[in-house]
């Protein structure tokens, strides 16, 4: 993590870090403007500059910004301060899906609750076109109120539709994407994403399986 407490980024200031990743680092920060707390997702200095980064960078803003459902944390803007990219989102306090299990086994009725409510955040994405590419427990959070907000969008992308009949070889495809390019998590991967095949919605149904 490469952001200390107290900095600041425009009228958002950082409290702390969240977690990073390849595609990101999230921190934990305090809306001067709306006296609320946000999270901050930066590209990290390393990929600041890559074209390709910051065009993904761009689309999981606009994928996100696409989306409102309970159950699908949201963003509030996209910025630019100097050489620093980042998406300002929805701070949901609480505890992932992976961090929860660490502790044990759900009880049935609070993992019917979650599995649910994955089901409806997967179900409004698939409406607007948007496969999420990366469904695993630790892109799951779970309020204390048990509300679960699906995150991480990062490697989320809008489908394109090719389809004339109900026929499922027939079913819309990912775009944004490369064919012969993996990314994702390699134990919630299905198949053919796994190969660097061509996508779709049922890749994210897999996902939901393993979870």
């Amino acid at each position: 993590m490469t952001l200390r407490s107290g900095v600041k980024l425009g009228s958002y200031e950082i409290l702390s870090p969240i977690g990073s990743g390849g595609m990101g680092e999230v921190y934990r920060a305090r809306d001067a403007k709306l006296k609320r707390e946000v999270a901050i997702k930066i590209l990290p200095g390393r990929v600041s500059t890559n074209p390709q980064h910051i065009a993904r960078f761009q689309r999981e803003a606009e994928v996100l910004a696409s989306l409102n459902h309970t159950n699908i944390a949201g963003i509030y803007d996209l910025q630019e301060t100097g050489d620093s990219r980042y998406l300002v989102l929805e701070f949901v306090e609480g505890e992932t899906l992976q961090h929860r299990l660490g502790r044990g086994l759900l009880p049935l009725d609070e993992a019917l609750s979650v599995a649910r409510q994955i089901c409806h955040a997967l179900g409004s994405a698939h409406e607007k076109g948007v496969v999420h590419l990366d469904l695993k427990p630790a892109n799951i959070m779970m309020t204390s109120s048990g509300r679960v907000k699906l995150l991480d969008f990062g490697l989320a992308s809008m489908l394109r539709s090719d389809a004339t009949t109900d026929d499922s070889s027939n079913l819309p495809t990912v775009t944004g994407t490369r064919e012969g390019v993996i990314a994702g998590t390699p134990a919630y991967m299905s198949p053919e994403q796994a190969r660097g095949k061509p996508t779709d919605k049922r890749t994210d149904m897999w996902a939901f399986g393993c979870v």
